[in-house]
C-alpha cells in the first residue's frame, strides 16, 4: 500500500520535476516558504520572473481548514496561484478556489514516483493588489527605487506603508515585479538566499 503523500515528498518532486526548467533559468527565482503581507501568511513555493506565481501544497496529510483564509491573502499578493493537491483534496480545492487559480493533482504512479496532472491551468489573478505585492520589497529597496526616479530625501522618511503607496502610484505592477526579482537576486543576508534556484 502506497504511503500517503506528505508536504516534503510533494515539494521535492515539484522542484525536481515540474519546476526543473524554471529553476535552470538564472533570471528566475524559486523560493520555499516565501512570507507574504509581512509574514501574515506564507506560500509553499514562489516562482518569481516576469510575474509572481505561487504554488500551495495540500498533501494527503493536510486539512483544508485554512483554505479560505489563505486564498484571501494570496488573492491580494500573488499574480498567479496553483494549488498542488493530493487526489483526496482535488475536487474540494477546485470547488472552493476562484476560477483563476490553477489546480494540479499530485499522486504516486505505479512505480512509486510522484507525478503531476494539471486539472485547471492558472490564469492571471484579476484582484491582485499592487501595494500588497510591493510589500515583498524591503524599506531601503523602496527608497532606492523612489530615489532613482527623483523623489527628494525628505519624502522618503515617511512611514513604510506610505512609501508602498507612493511606489504604486509611479510604477506599474509589472515594473514592481521586475524590481522585486532584481532586488531578490542581489540580497546577500536573506534567510531564503540559499533556497533560490
Amino acid at each position: 500500500m502506497m504511503t500517503k503523500s506528505g508536504d516534503i515528498e510533494i515539494r521535492s518532486a515539484l522542484h525536481m520535476k515540474y519546476l526543473r526548467r524554471v529553476r535552470a533559468n538564472p533570471q528566475t527565482i524559486v523560493i520555499d516558504e516565501l512570507g507574504l503581507a509581512h509574514a501574515k501568511s506564507r506560500i509553499d513555493v514562489a516562482v518569481i520572473n516576469g510575474s509572481i506565481h505561487g504554488y500551495e501544497i495540500k498533501s494527503a496529510k493536510d486539512t483544508l481548514d485554512r483554505l479560505a483564509a489563505q486564498i484571501d491573502i494570496y488573492r491580494q499578493t500573488l499574480e498567479k496561484l496553483t494549488f498542488v493537491a493530493a487526489s483526496k483534496h482535488v475536487s474540494a480545492v477546485v470547488e472552493h478556489s476562484p476560477q483563476w487559480c490553477g489546480v494540479m493533482a499530485a499522486e504516486y504512479g505505479p512505480r512509486g514516483s510522484m507525478s503531476f496532472q494539471v486539472v485547471r491551468n492558472a490564469a492571471v489573478n484579476p484582484d491582485v493588489d499592487p501595494v500588497m505585492v510591493a510589500h515583498l520589497l524591503w524599506r531601503d529597496e523602496v527608497i532606492d527605487l523612489l530615489s532613482s526616479i527623483g523623489y527628494p530625501a525628505k519624502d522618503l522618511r515617511r512611514p513604510r506603508k506610505q512609501l508602498y503607496n507612493i511606489l504604486c502610484e509611479v510604477m506599474t505592477l509589472r515594473q514592481i515585479t521586475v524590481s522585486i526579482r532584481c532586488f531578490m537576486l542581489r540580497r546577500k543576508t536573506w534567510r531564503d538566499h540559499q533556497e533560490r534556484a
